[in-house]
């Protein structure tokens, strides 16, 4: 009778073991492959069931939340449509599409699961995701559509001390509740949807040269460097020639010796290539890294919606060191140079916040559904970009582009506003014209800066950014200032 039992008992071991072993392979070891699996629709069909977060802007509105469909799923619905619909993006889970934060913030958004749950699935009902917070304002984004006018372009605003973006708008857009109807519409995504190319951001994707907003990273090397001081005096004179070309100032004016500050609040094309020559191609590499340059931004949001600024060959990142470079011309924001409104945003918030580069980041908080913080996502210091010093002689520099030079039109009642215009030239008109890039960089206020600005506009004829890109900028910090008292 024992030996029966003593038997039964061993079976009923190796049962066990079997079944555990079994379950540990398909939850535990290989759970990844089971779940990658194209035959598993598993997830598919849970993953339609998980009521998911709701993405909110600063102020609490909801930019994207979950709402019931036949058959006991959730599909998203985006309350601002195109407003917000580059930074926030879209998930449709029915074609596995997703992009924007919704993408990025995916495992907060669709919540964490503990693994009783992961093994046995949910006993309590479906799941509820946490919501995440974004740093986004909705009335300066609105802003930022209605001043652009339909025109293409990008718009981005950013708390220098902290990295927080409060607008990243971009002219063209889409509706993210519907993604589709807008690739139908546009004939180059037709063959291939749901590409770079279709959800593009020109924020973080638009690659243009920046123009003489440049000259205030070359100044950053110039001053901090100690090769220059803001009262250097460096020859004006145009044409001059550099790399074996005639280089003129903006209607070939002649300036004579003149100061490095009297160079920036005029722009002068002629003194920054002699200047950016001097200080070199190693240590002018060394700054454009500092300020993000040559590298992956550190955004909170899809690294495969984000392109890299720098100096380009057939499409590929080539160093300023590199001798197919024009040094000269590359100071003043041309050659091969391209940047993207981003890596401009991080540009001029550095100089604002004293020299220190804070990461720019999208996001504050995740809040779970009993109303409970369960991540924060603290200001993070990127590089120092430069001595306090330099920054502040910097600053002053800005801010007389704005009192008396190319920025005057970003000038504000009762407000200091510091400041640098780019006009970068990109080609003709079928008439013509001449088209350029329109550029301001800004921040105010210069005593305490508490935002700084960026708008582009592209292919704008006779397009000087102090005359297009300025005033826009204008507007949005005095709406962003008031807002903030």
């Amino acid at each position: 009778m024992n030996r029966a039992i003593v038997r039964l008992f061993a079976v009923m071991v190796l049962l066990f073991a079997v079944l555990v072993a079994f379950t540990s392979r398909w939850t535990v070891f290989s759970a990844t492959a089971l779940q990658n699996n194209p035959l598993n629709k598993l997830g598919f069909y849970a993953s339609e069931k998980i009521k998911t977060g709701d993405l909110l802007a600063d102020n609490g509105s909801v930019l994207a939340k979950a709402v019931p469909a036949t058959g006991g799923i959730w599909k998203r619905k985006y309350p601002f449509g195109s407003l917000f619909a580059q930074p926030v993006g879209y998930s449709i889970l029915q074609t596995g599409q997703t992009a924007g934060l919704e993408r990025y913030r995916a495992s907060q958004l669709r919540g964490v699961k503990t693994g009783l749950t992961s093994v046995f699935g949910s006993l309590g009902g479906s799941q509820v995701g946490d919501d995440v917070q974004t740093t986004l304002d909705p009335k300066a984004q609105a802003l930022a559509r209605t001043l652009l006018k339909g025109r293409t372009g990008s718009v981005i605003a950013i708390v220098p001390q902290t990295g927080a973006v409060k607008v990243m708008y971009s002219n063209p857009t889409y509706n993210d509740n519907d993604p589709q109807a807008y690739y139908d519409s546009v004939t180059a995504c037709k063959p291939n949807p749901f590409k770079i190319g279709c959800t593009y951001n020109l924020a973080t994707q638009g690659l243009f040269p920046p123009g003489s907003t440049f000259k205030v990273v070359t100044s950053t090397a110039a001053l901090d460097s100690g090769k220059y001081t803001p009262q250097s005096i460096i020859d004006g004179s145009s044409p001059l020639e550099v790399s074996g070309r005639p280089l003129e100032n903006d209607g070939d004016q002649s300036w004579g010796e003149i100061s490095l500050t009297t160079a920036l609040v005029n722009s002068v094309n002629t003194v920054y290539a002699q200047v950016g020559q001097n200080v070199g191609a190693k240590l002018m590499e060394t700054y454009m890294k500092r300020f993000g340059f040559y590298s992956e931004p550190p955004l909170d949001y899809p690294a495969s919606e984000m392109l890299t600024s720098g100096e380009r060959l057939n499409g590929k990142l080539i160093a300023p060191t590199n001798p197919n470079v024009d040094l000269g011309r590359m100071s003043i924001g041309q050659d091969k140079l391209l940047v993207t409104p981003l890596q401009m945003a991080m540009v001029v918030s550095a100089v604002a916040d004293g020299g220190v580069l804070m990461e720019p980041r999208l996001t504050t908080k995740v809040v779970n559904s009993d109303g409970q913080v369960v991540q924060r996502f603290a200001p993070t210091e990127y590089d120092r970009v430069m001595k306090p010093k330099t920054a502040s002689e910097l600053t002053q520099m800005m801010e007389d582009v704005v009192e008396e030079g190319t920025g005057t039109a970003a000038q504000l009642d009762g407000v200091k506003v510091a400041g640098k215009t780019g006009t970068a030239s990109v080609g003709k008109s079928q008439d013509g014209q001449p088209l350029d890039d329109a550029w301001f960089i800004g921040f105010a206020p210069v005593s305490d800066p508490k935002i700084a600005v960026v708008v582009t506009l592209e292919n704008i004829p006779n397009g000087y950014g102090g005359i297009y890109a300025a005033p826009i900028a204008a507007q949005l910090i005095k709406t962003l200032l008031a807002e903030d008292r």
